[in-house]
Order: C-alpha cells, then structure tokens, then sequence
C-alpha cells in the first residue's frame, strides 16, 4: 500500500513537472518578425533630414546655411493631383521671402522658388528667355487651394498656373490667384541632402 502511494506520488510530480516544462516553452517561444514596411526601391533614404511631404506653418527649414520659418501654405489640387506651396521667411534681419513647393508625381521633387518681378511679361509663349536661360512651357491650367497659417491669401480659391523648365533643374512658375495679376517666381531643385526639416511645436 505505502509503495502505491509513493508510486502515484512520483507520478503526479512527474505529471505536474511537464506540464511546467510544456507551459515554460510555450512562453519563450520565439515570436514572428513583424512584416517589412514597404519601401520604394528607387527612393534615396538620405533625401532630406524630415519628410518635406508633412510641412506645415510652425516648422522651421535650414537650406544652404540659412534658417526658414514657413509662415503658412497653400494645398492645391487639380483633379486626383495635389501639391503644396509653402510661404518661407529666412530667420534674418531682411527677412526675405520665398518659397518652397513639393510633390510627387510619382517621385518627390522639392523646388526653392523665389519671387519675380518680370515687368510685362506673361506666360503667353511656348518659350520665354530670362537671364539668358530658355524656359520650355511645361505645363498649365487651373487648380483649387485652400490656405493654412499666413499666406496673403483667403481660406480658399483658384488659382490658375503655368509651369516652365530649363535644363539644369531650373524653373520658371506664372501663378494668377482669383483672376488677379500673373505673379512669376523662379525655381531651382532642391539636391538630395540638403534640406533639413525642424518640426514646430
């Protein structure tokens, strides 16, 4: 009678210790690697320190050693195409205005465009010359905007555009906001790296 009972005692203990053993595995069983964030393949990791994408009135921008705070932003769209604009003021004494505008289509391109006083001149010819550079017209139309921070403009309108390149990443932009005067400014492509994005508060 005693060797049963010791023998039924040994089997419970034996019982009980893989069922802690069996349990114990299953807790520091190693866990599936969460899946792969799909990435472009084609895109450069180093392109800007920030995402110009997410730029919005507040954030400060640092381009060529100088420091931007963006004061506020136009986001335009013409049919399922958007793009921003965003209104810049150098952290300087002259506090010089410019612009900066992004969008993909389909790679992201970043232009630093800055306002021009062209006297007559309208975007009315396939080709314009300006200080010795020919602009090739690329395209125009019309858009809708609505406004974000400070921009000298209303909540909302329409704006109608007409977008010219040079070799080199350069630029030349007529915009008419409202059926107004054109307003010209000339652009350049910003190079990879050398845009640094300081969110605001």
């Amino acid at each position: 009678m005693v060797f049963l009972a010791v023998l039924l005692l040994l089997v419970l203990i034996a019982v009980v210790v893989l069922i802690a053993v069996v349990l114990r595995g299953r807790r520091q069983a190693p866990r599936t690697a969460a899946a792969p964030v799909p990435r472009d393949p084609f895109g450069d990791p180093a392109e800007v320190a920030g995402d110009p994408r997410a730029l919005k009135a507040g954030d400060m921008v640092e381009y060529l050693g100088a420091r931007y705070f963006i004061r506020g932003s136009l986001r335009l769209r013409q049919g399922g195409f958007t793009w921003d604009e965003h209104l810049l003021q150098a952290d300087t004494t002259a506090g010089l205005k410019v612009w900066i505008s992004v969008e993909e289509d389909p790679d992201l391109e970043v232009v630093w465009w800055t306002e021009r006083d062209l006297g007559g001149l309208l975007p009315d010819q396939p080709k314009i010359v300006l200080d010795g550079v020919e602009y090739r017209r690329d395209e125009h139309g019309s858009a809708d905007y609505r406004t974000e921070g400070t921009t000298g403009l209303g909540d909302a309108g329409q704006v109608q555009y007409a977008d010219y390149a040079a070799p080199g990443g350069r630029y030349l932009s007529f915009e008419r906001f409202g059926g107004g005067p054109w307003e010209a400014g000339t652009g350049e492509r910003v190079p990879n790296g050398t845009l640094t994005i300081y969110p605001g508060s």
